[in-house]
């Protein structure tokens, strides 16, 4: 008889907290309106910039919340998995998407260097105070739920650098309303650019290797090795990986070389309670092989 049983599917992590990056998403989308009004009126390209990185965000959030959405989906035959990766691809995007438009401040940064134009650094300041407010709400938000999730690090680094991006308007603001120094607007916004590189960089890398099926960062996989060896009827591990789903859903697959002290089943009790409590890994394969059985070990 054909068993139909669907597969226990983990949360992840995102999932737990997409209530806290929709309240965000709603605080996010609606300043967006005001700050693009605000951008055309002042003339402002800080304020612009900072429009255009608001702008990511609510693309960003929306596509975190959609992926998290779709990676609830329950595994079936065509994705045996489930739909876990979904929140990593939305991660990549968001990376991606950041540094594109900081490419594209940069660039118009220059530009304005040639010839800055006057800024009205009275509504900017006052557009970008809002911004600011809106902008550290949502990190108080989401900062605790982006520890443990790619998909929500990447929704809480859109609205950090929008922060940063405000806290440079109201500065670049204040310089131009007490000295009329207008290339403190390109200044500023260049800085701006600049900043957002490294934590965005770090994200991507983080996201990649996850795509790339590289062994966790949390997990030691040489320890791993250890401790599964120091169990009581095993012999030699070999053909050892380990990879995530998504972040904090980690798998792994072993070949382990067993003797007769112990039975089978007892010795697969004991190794997937060893990785599950002290390595945090969820999803664990064991292929068991008495002595004699020969396979070459080419990975790790």
């Amino acid at each position: 008889m054909e068993n139909t049983r669907t597969p226990i599917q983990t949360p992840s992590a995102a999932s737990r907290h997409k209530k806290n990056l929709l309240i965000v998403l709603c605080l996010s989308g609606t300043y967006l309106i005001a700050e693009v009004i605000g951008g055309i009126v002042t003339n402002s390209l800080a304020l612009l910039a900072d429009a255009a990185h608001m702008l990511t965000d609510v693309v960003g959030l929306l596509l975190a919340f959609i992926a998290i959405k779709i990676g609830e989906k329950k595994a079936d035959p065509s994705r045996t998995y489930g739909y876990y990766r979904t929140e990593i691809l939305a991660a990549v995007i968001n990376a991606v998407v950041l540094l594109g438009i900081s490419i594209y401040v940069l660039f118009e940064a220059y530009q304005r260097f040639q010839n800055p134009p006057e800024v009205q650094s009275k509504s900017m300041l006052i557009v970008a105070g809002i911004g600011l407010l809106v902008n550290i709400a949502g990190m108080m938000i989401l900062r605790k739920d982006s520890e443990g999730s790619l998909n929500m690090k990447g929704a809480y680094f859109e609205v950090l650098s929008d922060m940063l991006t405000s806290v440079g308007v109201m500065i670049a603001g204040v310089i131009m309303l007490t000295t009329g120094w207008y290339y403190a607007d390109p200044l500023i916004s260049a800085a701006i650019g600049l900043l957002i590189f490294p934590r965005t960089w770090r994200l991507l890398k983080e996201a990649i290797n996850v795509l790339l099926e590289g062994t966790p960062a949390d997990v030691d996989i040489h320890e791993l090795r250890k401790s599964l060896e120091q169990i009581r009827g095993v012999k030699n591990v070999h053909d050892l990986h380990v990879w995530s789903l998504t972040s904090s859903v980690n798998a792994m697959s072993a070949h382990i070389v067993k003797d007769n002290a112990v039975s089978q089943n007892q010795l697969l009790k004991t190794l997937k309670d060893t990785t599950v409590e002290n390595f945090k890994i969820s999803h664990t394969t064991f292929q068991i092989e008495e002595e004699g059985y020969e396979e070459n070990e080419v990975h790790l």
